[in-house]
């Protein structure tokens, strides 16, 4: 025998029969009559093929062991309802389905998931998609309409056809591993930073293609990901600038330390709020870009 399709009205009345005790106090929640709360128990029972409810012997319906499965799932059911009710809502309220939000990897972990988290409280219905790119990559995301918004690195400023904001710093330092021979200069010559492999990061955009930024080094190797970067300088196998958010706990416990160079290294790493000219923001993006250009600034 295969079940029914029970409505999502029998879902709704099944549902509060539960969470008030009663047939009565089912009718009062949804303004029905309690011989229509029963009606509507009885289809649902039909539809299942299952007992929902021990009547005999109590004065309150009791849930069966089929009805405690099946609360599970009607409980699921009625979740998922609201949930398509409420982004339907914000859709005609002008409120996104989706926010594409690009984020440079320099700006720091703890920072943006606190935005993040407090995104997700205000706007629970909006799906969020995250990418985070290196130097050009976010700018880059954004003109191809990958990224609705985006908050990338100075040159995000330069685009053309990108509208961009002030959106904070970060400290940028040189470090190096303790057994490094830089490490063990102080201060480091001039050029004798250039003797040494520094890790750069790969900028992954046709943007910004061929172009250094920070580079002092002829020896470079070149990395996608900071975390490889952060990985292989704690390993001594090269020397790099790094935001100090990043190494502070790797400076105090000694795994890392600052370099003193005298080849002007980059100190701050700003940032820059932006969004297409052709493409401005909806409610939801404009205020997670808010948040993320006030955090920075804040910061400063």
């Amino acid at each position: 025998m295969q079940p029914g399709t029970p409505t999502f009205d029998q879902l709704r009345i099944f549902l509060a029969v539960v969470e008030t005790g009663s047939f009565a106090g089912a009718g009062r929640r949804l303004g029905r009559a309690v011989s229509v709360v029963s009606y509507g128990i009885a289809n649902l029972e039909a539809q299942l093929g299952v007992a929902l409810f021990a009547r005999a012997g109590t004065r309150r319906p009791t849930l069966t062991e089929a009805g405690h499965a099946v609360l599970a799932e009607a409980r699921m059911v009625s979740s998922g309802m609201d949930g398509l009710r409420a982004k339907v809502k914000g859709l005609l309220d002008g409120l996104e389905a989706e926010v594409d939000l690009a984020v440079d990897v320099m700006f720091p972990a703890h920072r943006l998931a606190a935005v993040l988290r407090a995104f997700a409280e205000t706007h629970p219905t909006v799906t969020l998609r995250l990418h985070v790119e290196a130097l050009g990559a976010v700018a880059a995301l954004v003109l191809e309409g990958r990224a609705v918004i985006g908050l990338g690195g100075p040159l995000s400023a330069t685009i053309e056809g990108l509208v961009s904001r002030a959106g904070g710093s970060v400290t940028m330092l040189p470090v190096a591993a303790p057994g490094h021979p830089l490490a063990r200069l102080d201060p480091v010559p001039p050029g004798a930073a250039r003797e040494h492999v520094q890790l750069v990061l790969s900028d992954r955009s046709r943007l910004t293609e061929g172009r250094d930024f920070a580079v002092i080094s002829p020896r470079t190797w070149r990395l996608a990901d900071l975390g490889a970067k952060h990985a292989l300088l704690r390993e001594g196998i090269g020397w790099g600038n790094m935001p100090f958010e990043a190494v502070a706990a790797d400076l105090a416990a000694g795994r890392l330390v600052r370099l003193s160079l005298p080849d002007g290294p980059l100190d701050l790493y700003r940032f820059r709020g932006v969004w297409r000219r052709d493409r401005p923001p909806g409610p939801a993006a404009a205020w997670l870009l808010d948040r993320l250009v006030e955090d920075g600034a804040n910061a400063d």
